[in-house]
């Protein structure tokens, strides 16, 4: 049954260039968007750049610049990640540029404000540029910054509040019977044991003398622009035309099957708390699933640019591909953990899995059609094996989509690997380069059963890939003289295809390439 499922990666400040966590978020996000698609889901996958912060006003002071010069020279950054990470994303959402976000949070402030639950009062806390939150003191780690390593900054001023307390038990129902469902367990019952310690209202605003007149100004209040969260929660369905209260936002957001959220962990409170409070509170749907992941550290500490370890996702690239780092990010980085980067890794799993297991499968068959059945993908009789082969086959591929219906992409990548190295145990097995050297009908019969079925598994891998490597999927496929449509009937939607042996999908490197420069 088609699904509707809308997915969006968090919107990432723009105040410097994108490092290799961005990059971890933007693959895994388009990994699941990707799978939806090939399951046939109808699927809208939102990205964009949150660029009203104050962290940007003061990288820009810092520079010389405007906050507008800042944003719309660094925005370009994470745009051009589409391409150099093949990022499936169907739309771009500017929060200072786009006018329907920008209309869009203004009504969505309105429509909370209608209901009640706006107010104004005076403040005091401490503030973290970098979070762009308060914290109270016991939430420091030695009176830092538990993100950031910085301490922060004591702020009074008198600002709008939202009565977040107002929906804290509502919030708690939902979340606890998955209405909202959080993954994984340890994140829901993180927002649990948070909503239970007992929830205070928000200020969701800032001075726009200290905001430097940066930021949508709140409805009816020149003083004050909307505090960089809100507006940029917001972005959600402000991109799919909730303003206007659009067919894409009423198929993708009101109407969908599924609403999904990719975040990191350090965001959980703003996306499970403020976020689903502030649609309550205007009527609108909440999101279906929040996916939460770890970050990639260093050396046990997170990688970000505040902290001076930031990996340059593009330098990666640009050394080693996108479909390597894109692998490396699903297959090696835990899912629901922090994961520390290693080159190394990357460097090995290159070559052992891409290149020496998936590269040289493909290889393989294509070139023994090649030598002995001129090209052409015979038809063969299955045998007691070949039933065997296609039993794990179709459980490798059901595992898979399990494992993503789990938002588990290494789960899902290493059932389907488990294929690959199936696949190049069954070519050894049956070892057609000696079927090939008898010449009886009995012989011939066996031959083609064999390169059949090694031709459908590669086949099937090379479509079954296509939310992790979408390059090497669609040059798998066309080696195998297919469309990507592949049905259950996998050995006779092979049969007869013309096989061409492709460029090395993977070359084998003898040692890490040397960073540009």
């Amino acid at each position: 049954m088609t699904r509707t499922v809308f997915i969006s990666n968090a919107i990432p400040y723009v105040n410097a260039r994108p490092h290799l966590g961005h990059a971890l978020e933007f693959v895994q996000a388009d990994a699941f968007a990707r799978w939806h698609r090939l399951a046939g889901h109808d699927l809208f996958f939102l990205s964009g750049s949150d660029e009203n912060s104050l962290k940007n006003v003061l990288a820009a002071e810092k520079e010389g610049i405007t906050a507008r010069e800042l944003v719309d020279r660094n925005v370009t950054y994470f745009e051009e990640l589409q391409d150099k990470l093949e990022l499936s994303w169907d739309y771009f959402v500017r929060t200072s540029a786009d006018p329907l976000h920008i209309r869009g949070a203004t009504e969505l402030w309105k429509r909370i404000e209608a209901n009640g639950d706006v107010y104004r009062k005076s403040y005091q806390g401490l503030y973290c540029v970098g979070c762009e939150q308060f914290y109270t003191e016991d939430e420091l780690i030695e009176g830092k910054c538990p993100e950031h390593d910085t301490v922060p900054e004591m702020v009074s001023e008198e600002n709008w509040f939202f009565r977040l307390s107002r929906y804290a038990e509502q919030l708690r129902e939902a979340i606890e019977s998955d209405t909202l469902r959080i993954t994984p367990e340890t994140r829901k019952n993180e927002v649990l044991g948070f909503l239970r310690s007992g929830v205070e209202d928000i200020s969701i605003s800032r001075s726009a003398e200290r905001s430097h007149n940066w930021g949508i100004e709140v409805p009816g209040d020149p003083s004050q622009v909307m505090y960089v969260w809100i507006d940029a929660l917001t972005n959600y369905i402000t991109a799919l035309g909730f303003v206007d209260d659009s067919e894409r936002y009423r198929r993708y957001w009101a109407e969908a099957d599924q609403r999904i959220h990719v975040v990191g962990k350090g965001i959980i409170r703003f996306h499970a708390v403020y976020w689903p409070a502030m649609l309550m509170s205007a009527g609108v749907p909440l999101p279906t699933d929040i996916f939460v992941h770890g970050y990639i550290t260093a050396s046990g500490r997170k990688l970000s640019k505040s902290l001076g370890n930031a990996v340059d996702p593009v330098d990666v690239v640009e050394r080693y591909g996108a479909e390597t780092l894109r692998y490396y990010l699903l297959a090696d980085v835990p899912p629901f953990a922090d994961g520390d980067f290693s080159e190394e890794r990357l460097f090995q799993r290159r070559n052992s899995e891409l290149a020496n297991e998936l590269g040289n499968l493909v290889s393989r068959v294509t070139s023994l059609i090649g030598r002995y059945r001129e090209g052409v993908v015979p038809a063969g009789e299955d045998t007691a094996l070949e039933t065997a082969f296609w039993e794990f086959a179709h459980q490798a591929v059901a595992d898979t989509a399990a494992a993503f219906e789990r938002f588990d992409p290494r789960e899902a990548i290493t059932s389907l690997w488990a294929l690959v190295r199936r696949t190049n145990a069954y070519l050894d097995e049956t070892a057609p380069w000696h079927l090939a050297k008898d010449t009886s009908p009995e012989g011939a019969a066996r031959l083609d059963t064999s390169l059949k079925t090694a031709a459908a598994a590669v086949r099937v891998l090379g479509v079954q890939l296509h939310p992790f490597l979408p390059a090497t999927s669609a040059a798998i496929i066309e080696a195998l003289g297919g469309d990507g449509d592949v049905g259950a009937d996998w050995e006779e939607a092979v049969v007869g295809a013309a096989v061409r042996k492709p460029p090395a999908l993977f070359e084998r490197l003898d040692a890490p390439p040397e960073p540009a420069g």
